[in-house]
C-alpha cells in the first residue's frame, strides 16, 4: 500500500540501496534567474530543502559577480546558513573564489570544468588544458585544508559547438579532474543528450581505465525527457550520488538549448517507489518547491510537483 501523494514500493533488482541526492537548485537553479533573488529569500529556501531532509545543498558560488551576478550575495548568505547541520558546498572558479569560501569557513568546494573544448572557451574563456592549469593550485590547497573538493566536468554526452562528445575525450578530462586531488566527479549532461545505453557506456569505460564508481555521481537535463531514464541506467551501474534541483529550477547560461535540471521531486517519487532511500520528504520538498515557484512568479516545471500540489 502507498500514502496518498506516494507511489506505491516495488523494489527492483540491482539497484543500490540508498541514494544521495546533491541538490544544486539554490546554486545552479538560481544563478540564471534574470530579477534578482532577495538573500533572505535564498536562506530560506536553503533550510527548507535542509528541513525536508536533503543532506546536501549546494549553497552559492564565489565566482566574479559580473559573470553571475544573481549570486553576488555569497558572502552574505553563507553565513546565514550556520547551524544548519547538513553538508554546503559552494562553487569556486579559482584561487580568489577559494579564498572567499575559506574566509567564511565553508569546508565543502566544487571546481567547474568542461570536456570540451569549445565550452571551456565559452565558460572558462581557457582551453581544457588551462582550465585544469587553473584548478590545480585550488584543488591542492582545498585538500591541504582538508577540504572535500568536486570537480564538475560539463558537456560529458553532447556539446552545442562540437556535438557527440568522445567517450575517451570525457574519460582522459575526468581522469585528469580526479589526478588533481578531486574527491568526487559529477558527470553533467549540459544539454540533455544522453541516453541510457550513452551513460552506462561511459561509466563501463571511466571504471575500466581506473575511476571506481563510488567517487562517480551524476548530473541529468531533462531536454528530451531522458532525465530519469539516464538516472536509473546511472543506478543500476552502482552510482549512489545523483545531482537534482528543486522544482526542475535552472539550466546553463552558456549552452542554450539546455533545459531545467532534473527535478529533485520526480527522481525522489521514483527512487520512493523502488524502495531506494533518500531520506527525503516528498511533501515537505514539494510544499518548498510550491514556495519558491510563488516567490518567482511561475509554476514549477516539476511534473511530481504540479501532480502532488494539485491534489484536493
Amino acid at each position: 500500500m502507498s500514502a496518498p501523494g506516494l507511489p506505491m514500493t516495488v523494489p527492483a533488482a540491482g539497484l543500490p540501496a540508498r541514494v544521495r541526492i546533491h541538490e544544486v537548485g539554490a546554486r545552479d537553479g538560481l544563478q540564471n534567474e534574470k530579477a534578482t533573488v532577495p538573500t533572505e529569500v535564498k536562506a530560506e529556501f536553503i533550510q527548507r530543502l535542509a528541513a525536508a531532509g536533503l543532506t546536501t545543498v549546494e549553497a552559492t558560488s564565489f565566482v566574479h559577480p559580473k559573470w553571475v551576478p544573481q549570486l553576488a550575495d555569497a558572502e552574505d548568505l553563507y553565513p546565514r546558513l550556520a547551524g544548519l547541520g547538513v553538508d554546503l558546498p559552494v562553487l569556486v572558479p579559482n584561487e580568489r573564489g577559494l579564498d572567499r569560501a575559506r574566509e567564511l569557513g565553508a569546508t565543502r568546494i566544487a571546481v567547474f570544468g568542461s570536456a570540451t573544448e569549445t565550452f571551456a572557451q565559452r565558460n572558462l574563456n581557457r582551453s581544457v588544458a588551462e582550465s585544469l592549469a587553473m584548478f590545480e593550485p585550488v584543488v591542492a590547497r582545498a585538500k591541504a585544508d582538508g577540504m572535500h573538493v568536486r570537480g564538475y566536468l560539463s558537456m560529458c554526452f553532447g556539446d552545442p559547438w562540437e556535438g557527440a562528445v568522445p567517450v575517451p575525450q570525457v574519460v582522459r578530462v575526468a581522469k585528469a579532474l580526479l589526478d588533481l586531488g578531486c574527491d568526487e566527479l559529477s558527470l553533467g549532461d549540459t544539454i540533455g543528450v544522453a541516453t541510457p545505453g550513452h551513460v552506462a557506456g561511459l561509466l563501463g569505460e571511466l571504471n575500466a581505465t581506473g575511476v571506481p564508481t563510488d567517487r562517480i555521481g551524476v548530473h541529468f537535463h531533462d531536454t528530451y525527457g531522458q532525465a530519469l531514464a539516464n538516472t536509473l541506467a546511472a543506478l543500476q551501474h552502482g552510482v549512489t550520488t545523483v545531482d537534482a534541483s528543486a522544482g526542475g529550477l535552472g539550466g546553463c547560461p552558456y549552452a542554450k538549448s539546455a533545459t531545467g535540471n532534473l527535478a529533485t521531486e520526480d527522481l525522489v517519487w521514483m527512487l520512493d517507489g523502488l524502495g531506494v532511500e533518500t531520506g527525503v520528504d516528498l511533501a515537505a520538498l514539494t510544499a518548498t518547491s510550491v514556495w519558491m515557484a510563488d516567490r518567482l512568479g511561475r509554476p514549477s516545471p516539476s511534473r511530481t510537483v504540479r501532480a502532488l500540489s494539485h491534489k484536493e
